[in-house]
């Protein structure tokens, strides 16, 4: 009787110390189960803050779940779980009526009244372009042109076809089905390229918007699907990728020493970082009173000068 006492004891330690340790993400699951239980009481009770504190506490206490449940599901996570779960998910639930007032409003206020994206693509452009090695993209640049041109033409030509056979006028292909996929997604693909058509055909922001989602959406789906089997091919066959180098030069050892250089965080330069992405924006929104370009145009261009 004792040592049945004893194995169900230890089994009850063993299921303790599990739950304990497992993790949402980087979160402890019981701390994680506090923290949304928190969150979404807040948001029941109508007492979530419709600001940057309620409309980040909402989007990543669903963002890391989603992130990590997409990580984990069989077959899902090779094609880019994480991904399109956080895509399509929340999209469901506000078209569901899942999401109360309370939460739709915190959301909103973090990404429209707040502009919270717009911060999200300075930091993107600034980091993206500047942080590279100056070296790897003149030389990448430089040899990759050629085949991007080519391949560009192909895709544009490729997708005005298609829908031509759906009845789209060239026009309407080009202007609102190809180029948001080509864009390269939500952040830093629909929301600069519907700045610059708003500002060009001087109508709403939001009605570019609607009308491009659908499209971005279904690219970035078959785009990450694409990347993480050509990561799984990669894997398998390691001859087939550049084993980190984007383009081969004449000195790629030299570039792979200074691409891999690793550096200590210096707080006080990611301050300067936000200054520099902020600045930028500003500038490229300022700059268009004067150059007839859209601004977010305009960013990217001085960013990569």
């Amino acid at each position: 009787m004792q040592n049945v006492e004893k194995v169900n004891s230890t089994e009850s330690k063993g299921i303790l110390s599990a739950i304990i340790n497992y993790k949402v993400g980087i979160i402890p699951l019981p701390l994680y189960v506090v923290l949304a239980a928190l969150v979404f009481a807040a948001s029941y009770y109508e007492k979530l803050p419709t600001d940057m504190i309620g409309g980040f506490a909402i989007i990543m206490v669903m963002g890391i779940f989603l992130g990590d449940t997409g990580s984990k599901i069989p077959v899902l996570k090779i094609i880019g779980g994480p991904a399109i779960l956080s895509l399509f998910v929340p999209s469901y639930m506000l078209y569901a009526n899942l999401l109360n007032k309370s939460s739709i409003n915190a959301i909103t206020g973090i990404m429209k009244t707040s502009n919270f994206l717009y911060l999200y693509i300075s930091v993107l452009v600034a980091g993206s372009i500047l942080g590279m090695n100056r070296k790897v993209l003149i030389q990448g640049f430089m040899r990759m042109f050629i085949p991007l041109i080519v391949g560009t033409a192909a895709a544009i030509s490729v997708g005005i076809l298609v829908g031509l056979m759906f009845g789209y006028t060239p026009y309407r292909t080009f202007f609102f089905i190809v180029m948001p996929i080509i864009g390269g997604g939500i952040g830093e693909g629909i929301l600069p390229l519907t700045l610059s058509y708003a500002e060009i055909l001087h109508r709403g922001q939001q009605d570019f918007i609607a009308q491009m989602i659908p499209a971005a959406m279904l690219g970035n789906v078959v785009a990450i699907i694409t990347a993480a089997l050509l990561k799984r091919l990669g894997e398998k066959k390691p001859e087939l990728t550049g084993n980190g180098m984007l383009v081969k030069t004449g000195n790629d050892n030299e570039l792979m020493k200074e691409q891999n250089t690793n550096k200590p965080i210096d707080f006080p330069l990611m301050g300067a970082g936000l200054l520099i992405a902020c600045s930028l924006f500003i500038f490229g929104g300022l700059a268009n009173k004067f150059i007839p370009i859209p601004g977010p145009v305009i960013m990217i261009f001085t960013a990569a000068k």
